[in-house]
């Protein structure tokens, strides 16, 4: 098989959770695998089905192409009241065509988030976007315990996914939450590998 293409699929407004999708992707390329960074526009009130235009730095606005064309999956968002963000829940609300085609079944997905504290949710935010992706038959992936930095991390870090806490003692991704969003990459790569070559 051909390296996996990994997508990684984030919303981020104050930087965090781009932060852990470039770390994510640092973790995919480490296990031969090619990361495909991608990112939602906002929503508001009057937000329609058309994105406003892509701003001119970062990455592009996802598109359904880029969820089939993917081997697996990595999938970003800040903490909002222990869930997803809004952005990111209305593009996955957009995916009924590819559940309805079974497009994304068996492919491997794992999670991560940011939050402002240590209690703010992280743990329910990687669940609420585990939920979907196990609608559309996708094999989720957590960190297991063998990653030591699980056992060390005074910050961000989970079995559920890779997690940041931003607070102002903590402005920059820390070292333990760096290698637990790089595991978590490098893990989705080596499963979609072994999955793709099992077929």
């Amino acid at each position: 098989m051909t390296s996996p293409l990994i997508l990684i699929l984030y919303y981020s407004r104050g930087g965090r959770t781009a932060a852990l999708a470039r770390q994510a992707a640092r973790g995919v390329e480490s296990a031969g695998g090619i990361a495909r960074l991608r990112t939602v526009p906002p929503v508001t009130a009057t937000t329609t089905t058309a994105a406003p235009p892509v701003p001119p730095d970062g990455p592009p606005y996802a598109e359904l192409d880029d969820l089939v064309a993917a081997d697996g999956l990595l999938l970003g968002s800040p903490t909002r009241f222990g869930n997803m963000a809004a952005p990111l829940k209305h593009f996955l609300d957009s995916t009924s065509e590819l559940w309805l085609s079974g497009r994304l079944v068996d492919k491997p997905a794992g999670v991560f988030t940011a939050t402002s504290s240590a209690h703010g949710g992280q743990e329910s935010t990687l669940l609420s976007m585990q939920l979907p992706l196990l609608h559309h038959g996708m094999v989720v992936i957590g960190v297991p315990y063998t990653e030591p930095a699980l056992f060390e991390t005074r910050t961000g870090g989970s079995p559920y996914g890779a997690t940041h806490l931003a607070t102002p003692w903590n402005t920059t991704l820390s070292k333990d939450e760096n290698d637990v969003a790089k595991a978590l990459g490098a893990r989705v790569t080596r499963i979609a590998h072994a999955l793709a070559a099992g077929r």
